[in-house]
């Protein structure tokens, strides 16, 4: 029996963005002795990929010169200003074509570490999966390995739309596989990351000194003692309509946890306590456990099938209806009940109307008190999720 061939896999670095938060060309931002861009491309070529593309768009020809010869295959998205979209199908149409699939990497994600991206093209070598996405303690993130069946699909993304766009259509080929990398949530997105993140060089970028740069030590299920005894609503996302859910259950005297992999409790005040793992088994006991999913589909699928595990009374997501159905489906494929699902409230809350935020937050806060009372309710769900 003969030895299968190793497949060829190569990286698509995107790096056309006008990074509007940052105000400045963030590619070009020093971190250490070399930029934010060349630290990416050296972590690129350090996990021996067998080919980089690295598509350039805002401020194109100042990058250019910034990358200097760095054995990367540079092309140009004139589209950039159309969003993600347009970069990823100008960066997979410059693949050769003896490439079996790529990473796509993100320009603004210098702490994923090489031996992190090994990791994932390794388990593509070993499953053959047509897409391979890195865990962080129950959290989704980057770099997503895609195999070339998936590039057509790929190619007809348009405006500011990612790789996530296509997951539903290959939940049968999707492979998660965990890594002890915090640097696949770590993005730098504004000046206020960037402030608190330089100061860890490439060389530290280990897990115990990003924490420490992030502010994430220590972050655990613990709670006051006067909130002992109250019901528990459990926030998963830090998205304004979870904040807003967090702030209304703190009035009405739930005991509030809201999870998320790089939440800060200074930055929710509104929580009992803040959780930066994906794994509700942390949490205390409870037979009134009430949980929403608001995550904006960055880690929906993970959060909902927690929730349900972890038995929860009340499990509400904000998504769309076919969002909601891809869900649904992906979990019952995998095993779960009828009775289960039944308690997915997707999309959630009642319909009062709601378009912003807050009023979405009303609204489903409304449903877990008809839910609690033993009520419910009919009607069409929220215009904002439909």
């Amino acid at each position: 029996m003969h030895e299968r061939e190793p497949k060829r896999i190569g990286a698509v670095i995107l790096a056309a963005g006008m990074s509007s938060r940052m105000g400045e060309a963030k590619q070009l931002l020093r971190l250490g002795e070399r930029t934010l861009l060349q630290q990416v491309i050296e972590n690129v070529r350090g996990a021996g990929m067998d080919e980089v593309v690295l598509v350039l768009g805002h401020a194109a020809e100042s990058i250019r010169e910034s990358v200097g010869p760095a054995n990367v295959r540079i092309v140009v998205n004139s589209e950039y200003r159309e969003g993600m979209g347009t970069s990823l199908r100008t960066g997979i149409a410059a693949v050769s074509p003896e490439i079996d699939a790529v990473l796509i990497v993100l320009a603004d994600q210098p702490f994923v570490r090489a031996e992190t991206l090994k990791r994932v093209a390794k388990e593509y070598q070993r499953t053959n999966a047509q897409i391979v996405i890195p865990m962080y303690k129950g959290f989704r993130g980057n770099p997503v390995l895609l195999d070339r069946s998936v590039f057509p699909e790929m190619m007809r993304l348009t405006g500011d739309i990612g790789c996530r766009a296509i997951f539903g259509n290959h939940s049968e080929g999707i492979v998660k596989v965990a890594v002890e990398d915090m640097g696949i949530l770590l993005d730098l997105d504004s000046k206020e990351d960037f402030e608190r993140l330089k100061i860890v060089g490439p060389a530290e970028s280990d897990e115990a000194a990003l924490q420490r740069a992030a502010d994430l030590e220590r972050r655990g299920a613990q709670y006051p003692k006067e909130s002992a005894g109250k019901p528990e609503l459990v926030v998963v996302g830090r998205e304004p309509v979870g904040i807003a859910i967090a702030k209304i259950g703190k009035v009405m005297e739930f005991r509030v946890t809201v999870v998320d992999p790089l939440l800060r409790k200074e930055e929710a005040p509104e929580a009992d306590c803040v959780v930066n793992s994906l794994d509700l088994s942390v949490l205390p006991a409870s037979r009134s456990r009430y949980v929403v999913v608001a995550s904006r589909g960055r880690f929906d699928e993970e959060a909902v099938e927690q929730a349900l595990r972890a038995r929860s009374a009340y499990v509400a997501l904000v998504a769309n209806r076919k969002r909601a159905e891809e869900i649904r489906s992906k979990l019952q494929a995998r095993g779960e009940t009828a009775e289960n699902l039944a308690k997915v409230h997707a999309p959630a809350g009642l319909e009062i109307g709601a378009e912003t935020p807050e009023e979405i937050a009303l609204s489903i806060m409304a449903e877990i008190v008809a839910e609690s009372r033993g009520k419910t309710a009919s009607g069409t769900k929220t215009t904002a999720q439909r």
